[in-house]
């Protein structure tokens, strides 16, 4: 490069030998063309454009060499004049001396001329001699100077050609790929390559379109990217992936007026990085979705811990519980299952088993059924609810339906016949009975169609074909087709039946058989058509009329003119309603009755809605009515009698009341017996005691005995009166626990010393196995006592003498278990499943039988489960698991 900048110089300075003649302006502009040189070559270094420099160098050089060579000849032309000036000078001075001296004074006076333009002419030689020296002096210094800012320029182009070199070769790594943006140019400049198997083109244009080569959410995240690069210089680190799903990583930055995009192909644990980081981001997103989804669903779902805790619920879960949103239904804990419900998920849900079914629960104080299933997972479970109460109600409806539907057909003169998928018969009325005489045991043991239709051909009920089997698969083919099929059977007995084949739905077909044996034309067909209608409506158990548009009745059933008590000539075709209205008006005159129907009827509105109702008549009779809109503006009303559902109805609902008025008396007899009996016993305790003082007086030995024994009947009966009054407050729902922390070992203290004297009568021993940290559980102090006295009061009862009984306490988590056990004969097992109502007593000493049911209400009410494991001869263990409750908020006082 050093070689080819001296050539250029070289070449400007012999093509200015010879230049054309320059002025100082020229040489001044030249001067300042060469500063402006300088900063456009260092600007054009900076920005590595190092032919241009070169180029501007060369321009320069020849700039300065005009006006030298110019300044250099302009010297010569006045050396050149000067040498004339003074040979002429010197002739004259010749000449003058050859005239001699006789010519002296007329030679003075141009001697003296001479004299005067010589020293004009010597002193402008002299002033263009020191302009050209000053001028010589001064290009040969501004020579030196640009010699050394060659030199300098040289060295600044040396590097800046190294510098670009090592720039070109990190450019140029097959790895990185760079788009550069000048300002806000649009059009960018692309450095470098990428690795063919990440998938990026090796065009410019086509590396440019990122949606090519680039996943759409990469390409799009990109493009936002590179959007607020360009426009708000933002910064930016991306992980994206191409199609070919290789990683790669993607930085923007802004340098010196330039924005610009480096592609990274990663390796190794880079790689390995940035697919994790995808990966993560991936599922991150799916989760998000999934739970928007979960929140956007009307089914409770929800996620517990491996501890049962619920620890995220959707929107939903939230509604169902009552919860104002389903981070208030985690926080408190509200649960939508019972907790029977979910001790049984706990206990049978596996891994591999997830628990499915059908649990009934309340929901905003309604009783609805719920499709739960609940599946395990390392980190706890997950479960969803559907509700499938709509369900259970459709049904029962499409029971009763598929019900009335079956008597309905029964009632059909038509025969009909329907059989299932695989061909067998499960369903025919009396009419296809008596059409075909079949034994009824054969039709009720479901035959199959092909094995009927052989069984009618051996008996001669069905025409005679050349070709059976072909006839017969025909007739079968209903099964596999999807249009009704119709056909004429001819039968040996004369009679011609039109045949109806459709196939169901669900699988299977529907045959109907039409007699047709008096009717071959059109009008025939039609008239039988109408005659089966008409036989049908009379022997529908529905009152049926049909109207006309003018309001005239056209047809009428039995059942219409006996539930509303006319006559066949008053209902008979072409009646107006007006006189239906009036004949059936002693039964009901109603506004809401024959005047809307006839308004119905005879209405011109584009739009006739169905409309249904109850009518109450005056007969007693009530009757479920539908106005039903038919073709040709007709319109059919149906009455069906209800009067019997009505009148059960409001009997069960009168029996209803009658049994919650006989619970609210019950409930207020055993409250105010058992307040009433209450004092009286406390009075008779206190005397009994005060009369054992020795202050009142001593009391003989018989009179003591009386004493004790009134003291005792009256603490005995004091209890069951208690007992009751539990029971009673129980039952009424409004007995409250009293919660607190208990400390168990001097609950299991306390209890031993209440109960010592009672063992000793009963001559049996307690046994109380406990580990020594039982700890401390929330419960009712009150009431978790008297569980354990009243199990070791029945243990004792059972308890032969001399043997002990035994109280075994553990803990399973935050649960408090316990047992009591003793070696009594037993309960036998037709005994078991009445052990914990009320008053059944089995013990030997007898009792009210009230103890094992307060157990099992007080342990409820804490919901915890209680047990009972007997064998006749081998003892009894009752077992109770009560669970902790929540700690009671503590409320300051105001």
């Amino acid at each position: 490069m050093e070689r080819r900048t001296s050539l250029a110089l070289k070449e400007g300075r012999s093509r200015a030998m010879h230049p054309p003649p320059a002025s100082r302006v020229q040489f001044g502009e030249a001067v300042r063309g060469r500063r402006t040189w300088d900063v456009l070559s260092i600007k054009r270094q900076m920005d590595g454009d190092i032919p241009g420099m070169m180029s501007e160098l060369k321009r320069a050089s020849l700039n300065i060499a005009g006006p030298v060579w110019s300044i250099l000849a302009t010297i010569a032309s006045a050396r050149r004049h000067h040498r004339r000036r003074l040979r002429w000078l010197a002739a004259g001075t010749a000449l003058s001396a050859f005239a001699g001296p006789a010519n002296a004074l007329d030679g003075e006076p141009a001697a003296r001329m001479l004299g005067s333009s010589e020293v004009i002419s010597f002193a402008v030689l002299l002033g263009v001699v020191a302009a050209a020296l000053f001028s010589a002096i001064w290009m040969i210094r501004q020579r030196a100077r640009l010699e050394e800012e060659n030199r300098v320029l040289r060295a600044t182009v040396s590097d800046a050609r190294h510098r670009n070199a090592r720039l070109q070769a990190l450019i140029s790594d097959k790895n990185r790929r760079i788009i550069v943006w000048d300002g806000m140019s649009q059009k960018p400049e692309v450095i470098g390559h990428l690795p063919p198997e990440t998938g990026a083109p090796l065009a410019d244009s086509e590396f440019l379109a990122l949606g090519r080569w680039l996943t759409p959410g990469s390409a799009s995240a990109l493009e936002r990217a590179i959007e607020a690069l360009r426009s708000q210089a933002q910064s930016f680190d991306l992980i994206i992936e191409t199609t070919r799903n290789e990683i790669m990583e993607v930085q923007g930055g802004v340098a010196g007026g330039q924005a610009f995009v480096r592609f990274v192909a990663l390796n190794n644990l880079r790689r390995e990085a940035a697919e994790l980081q995808l990966e993560r981001d991936r599922l991150l997103q799916s989760l998000s979705v999934l739970q928007n989804l979960l929140d956007s669903l009307d089914l409770p779902v929800w996620q517990r811990s491996r501890e049962g805790t619920l620890v995220w619920a959707n929107a939903a879960y939230g509604e169902a519980v009552e919860a104002r949103d389903a981070q208030e239904a985690v926080r408190e804990g509200r649960e939508l299952l019972p907790a029977i419900t979910r001790e049984k998920i706990s206990s049978t849900s596996t891994f591999d088993t997830p628990f499915r079914d059908k649990v009934s629960t309340v929901v905003r104080g309604m009783r609805s059924f719920f499709e739960v299933v609940d599946a395990r997972c390392p980190a706890g479970s997950a479960g969803m609810a559907l509700d499938v109460s709509d369900i259970e109600g459709v049904r029962e409806e499409l029971q009763r339906t598929l019900k009335s539907h079956a008597e309905t057909l029964d009632h059909l003169a038509t025969p009909v016949a329907i059989f299932d998928g695989a061909q067998r018969l499960q369903f025919y009325n009396q009419a296809f009975q008596r059409l075909w005489d079949l034994d009824t045991a054969f039709l009720e043991g479901n035959p199959d169609h092909g094995e009927m239709l052989d069984r009618l051909r051996a008996a001669a009920k069905l025409p005679e074909q050349l070709n059976w089997r072909q006839w017969k698969e025909n007739a079968l083919s209903v099964y596999r087709a999807i249009d009704t099929q119709t056909d004429l059977w001819h039968l040996p007995n004369g009679q011609t039946l039109k045949v109806f084949a459709t196939a169901r739905p669900q699988g299977g077909a529907t045959w109907v058989f039409e007699n047709l044996t008096e009717r071959v034309d059109l009008e025939t067909r039609y008239n039988t058509l109408v005659q089966v209608q008409d036989e049908t409506i009379d022997h529908l158990s529905e009152g049926v009329a049909v109207f006309g548009p003018d309001g005239r009745i056209r047809l009428s059933n039995p059942a219409f003119r006996a539930l509303w008590g006319i006559t066949e000539t008053q209902a008979q075709p072409g009646t107006h309603i007006r006189a239906i209205e009036q004949a059936c008006g002693p039964s009901y005159d109603g506004a809401d009755g024959w005047k809307r129907f006839g308004h119905i009827i005879t209405s011109f509105d584009d739009e006739r809605p169905s409309y249904r109702g109850v009518l109450e008549l005056n007969t007693g009779l009530v009757l479920d009515f539908a106005v039903t809109p038919l073709s040709n503006a007709q319109t059919m009303l149906t009455f069906v009698n209800i009067t019997d559902s009505v009148r059960v109805e409001r009997a069960l609902t009168e029996k209803n009341e009658a049994l919650r008025k006989a619970d609210a008396l019950k409930n207020d007899f055993v409250q105010h017996v058992s307040y009433e009996l209450r004092s009286p016993l406390t009075n008779i305790i206190g005397f009994a005691d005060l009369l054992k003082t020795p202050t009142i007086g001593m009391l003989s030995e018989r009179q003591a005995e009386y004493v004790d024994h009134i003291a005792t009947s009256s603490a005995l009966l004091l209890t069951i009166v208690n007992d009751i009054l539990d029971l009673a407050t129980v039952d009424a729902g409004i007995m409250q626990l009293d919660l607190s922390d208990i400390d168990l070992s001097g609950l299991l203290d306390d209890v031993a010393m209440e109960f010592a004297d009672r063992l000793q009568e009963s001559r049996v021993t307690l046994e109380i196995a406990a580990p020594s940290p039982l700890g401390t559980i929330v419960a009712d102090y009150h009431r978790l006592k008297q569980i354990v006295v009243k199990l070791l009061t029945n243990a004792a009862n059972f308890a032969p003498e001399g043997s002990s009984v035994e109280l075994k306490c553990w803990r399973d988590g935050q649960d408090l278990l316990f047992s009591v056990s003793d070696n009594g004969p037993g309960i036998p097992k037709d005994m078991l499943r009445t052990v914990f109502n009320r008053f059944e007593s089995h013990g030997r000493r007898g009792g009210a039988g009230l103890g094992l049911s307060i157990v099992e209400s007080f342990v409820s009410l804490h919901n915890g489960t209680v047990t009972i494991d007997s064998r006749e001869g081998e003892g009894t263990r009752v077992t109770c698991r009560i669970p902790s409750g929540p700690m009671p908020a503590i409320v300051a006082a105001e």
